[in-house]
């Protein structure tokens, strides 16, 4: 049976399109949250490696081991950014991306800066496992998270590496995104309007937030579950969210006066509450009913509470941001100022190197293994992260982005000259 358009939406009145959140181009909101996540993660990792978070945790440490809740931040982001083109198709708005395309620009993005990385860390730290093609081969492809007996023993990955078992799980979604978009797309034109249509798509992405958990909980019953709690299903309902706010955004723009707008402007209005509950559900996180680590759960009331809170925290950090319009007062100042959103423009190398930074400096001070003083060692790696990131933002990012924009061009090109002749 042919699907049938979706009903229009009425024509909008000025006032409401200036209020309506963005749902193309650059963000910098976006890349504050970004930069939040970030630096969120190299405190975590820091005081980690100093030691800090080792012993009878109190309070503060408890706020600090709570540090890795970036991670949900960067999925929610990803779930939003990523799945915005496709649920804009879906509401019969745009043709679908197409996939090829798609996954040339999430390879150029993600893997030449961290080839380097990994040429780093590797020759530094693994330099007696070269000849383990194997595993180099699932390193370089971010599939070694899939090895369910790695040589470095746990599941998150080699000396100088450890923090991309997260990126392996991001590299698993940018795989399967189409997949779940043409699903999605499918189950969402059965219905014959916008409204109708976006209440579908809101409908199926709890679901699978919801099934995230049941997998969640499920792990743990498996004989390794650290093993199955670090594959992307545990994570889907992260990234649901934000592809949750992805349909927001475009039902929102698609209808201006409807109940998706209204939700969207009462949400930017708000954003100094939402902030301060996702404060006080970090601070709920903090506490032992999410256990001592999410990584090292293993009770399902705490596995539960750690995938629900951690997801919340996020939400409430990135919603204001995803809602608001792109001249909001507010949001613009607290995320999108120019600190931030440099921060965020170079938060993948942040990412990337903050543990190479890490041993490099311990090696340099002579720090033993988990010794160090927090208050010194952070600012000292916070500033040589950083610079590390900024070069590997302006030698290697932008150069690649660059590169594959002129291919691009040039591949539009070929093909506008062969279908005019």
């Amino acid at each position: 049976m042919t699907a049938t358009a979706p009903s229009p939406a009425p024509a909008p009145a000025a006032a409401s399109v200036s209020r309506l959140p963005a749902v193309s181009g650059r963000q910098d909101a976006l890349d504050g949250v970004r930069a939040i996540a970030a630096l969120m993660v190299l405190l975590f990792h820091v005081a980690a490696s100093t030691g800090y978070l080792t012993g009878a945790p109190t309070p503060v440490t408890r706020l600090l081991s709570r540090g890795e809740i970036g991670v949900p931040i960067f999925f929610v982001l990803s779930g939003l950014l990523l799945y915005r083109p496709w649920a804009s198709a879906a509401l019969g708005l745009r043709p679908s991306p197409g996939t090829g395309g798609y996954l040339w620009r999430r390879l150029l993005r993600l893997m030449p800066a961290y080839w380097v990385v990994m040429a780093v860390a590797i020759g530094m730290y693994s330099r007696e496992h070269l000849s383990d093609i194997p595993s180099m081969v699932g390193i370089g492809t971010l599939t070694y998270g899939f090895d369910p007996h790695p040589w470095w023993t746990d599941h998150l990955g080699p000396k100088g590496l450890g923090q991309m078992w997260s990126l392996c799980v991001e590299a698993s979604f940018y795989v399967a995104l189409p997949l779940l978009a043409l699903l999605l797309d499918r189950w969402a034109r059965r219905g014959t309007s916008v409204d109708v249509r976006a209440r579908r798509l809101l409908y199926a992405l709890g679901a699978m937030s919801v099934g995230s958990v049941v997998y969640a909980l499920g792990a743990l019953r498996t004989p390794d579950p650290p093993y199955w709690g670090s594959l992307l299903p545990q994570y889907l309902g992260w990234f649901g969210g934000g592809m949750a706010l992805a349909v927001v955004t475009v039902w929102a723009n698609a209808d201006p006066s409807g109940a998706a707008a209204r939700f969207a402007r009462t949400v930017a209005a708000s954003a100094a509450t939402c902030w301060t509950a996702c404060a006080l559900v970090y601070v709920i996180a903090s506490t032992p009913v999410t256990g001592l680590s999410r990584l090292n759960s293993t009770n399902a009331w705490t596995t539960g509470f750690s995938v629900v809170l951690y997801g919340l925290v996020a939400l409430l950090l990135v919603a204001p941001a995803a809602l608001a319009s792109a001249d909001d007062p507010l949001v613009r100042r607290v995320l999108g100022n120019p600190v931030l959103a440099f921060l965020g423009r170079v938060s993948y190398g942040i990412f990337l190197w903050q543990f190479v930074v890490i041993f490099v400096w311990f090696d340099l001070t002579d720090h033993a293994p988990f010794t160090g003083d927090l208050l010194t060692d952070f600012p000292v790696c916070l500033v040589l992260t950083v610079a590390v990131a900024a070069v590997s933002y302006h030698a290697v990012e932008e150069p690649v982005r660059k590169l594959g924009t002129r291919l691009a061009s040039r591949r539009r090109a070929r093909t506008g000259s062969a279908s005019e002749g």
